[in-house]
């Protein structure tokens, strides 16, 4: 399978899942931002023996706009040349619209991963040629008020058949791209990698999440990401 197939496959498995109250709204980028995320497979999906990024899920400014795992729109746009028409989500969320490379906010997440990796590689395509990024989970949950809410904190009958979509869809993606290592971002996507590649003989670490809700990373994102990149070999 390529990477186009395992992702078209994890979206349709996804597509056909329900979630209950307090999740109201779910965003499903694959599907609706498809061209965009197809387009950035197409661009950068190639090649094995590079180090893969893996999030958690699609923030509301990030790749719920545009389709890409930390999708800022600037950086997506601009740096790494992937815009696309965007569609809307079925359920929209009124605090939460969807206007894909017209949306004026800015993911703090995003915005942090691709500066430090455009100062430290120049061009995306450099960046590339050592790295992949993916998320875990490719949905974005919303509660009524527009709280995001994570996919962890779903309850166990909904969290379990999301995860063996999502776990399935990793191991073949790992099969396809066979990494040099696997870095989680944050500790929530290291403890799934963990779990899921046991049987991969593969290295698999972390670095901090670059979310502005962490003081440390609020303190220096990039600083910290570069020490730990260092100790992992990375750098």
């Amino acid at each position: 399978m390529s990477l186009i197939d395992i992702t078209l496959e994890l979206s349709r498995k996804v597509d056909a899942l329900t979630f209950k109250s307090p999740v109201t709204h779910v965003y499903n980028p694959l599907s609706y931002a498809w061209q965009a995320h197809k387009l950035f497979i197409e661009k950068y999906g190639s090649g094995e023996g590079r180090y893969v990024l893996m999030g958690m899920n699609p923030g509301p400014w990030g790749m719920a706009q545009t389709g890409i795992p930390f999708g800022e729109v600037n950086f997506a746009r601009d740096w790494l040349q992937v815009a696309a028409p965007i569609d809307k989500p079925a359920n929209e969320h009124p605090k939460r619209p969807v206007s894909g490379f017209d949306c004026p906010r800015s993911e703090v997440s995003g915005a942090r991963i691709w500066s430090w990796a455009e100062k430290r590689y120049g061009t995306a395509e450099r960046f590339f040629e050592s790295f992949y990024v993916i998320n875990y989970c490719p949905l974005s949950f919303m509660e009524e008020g527009g709280r995001n809410r994570t996919p962890d904190k779903l309850p166990p009958a909904e969290r379990k058949p999301l995860f063996r979509a999502c776990d399935t869809a990793l191991q073949d993606m790992i099969s396809v791209l066979k990494p040099k290592m696997v870095i989680g971002i944050g500790a929530f996507a290291e403890t799934q990698a963990k779990r899921i590649l046991v049987d991969f003989d593969l290295p698999i670490g972390r670095i901090l999440h670059p979310s502005p809700a962490s003081p440390v990373a609020n303190r220096g994102w990039a600083e910290a990401a570069e020490k730990q990149f260092s100790a992992l070999g990375v750098l």
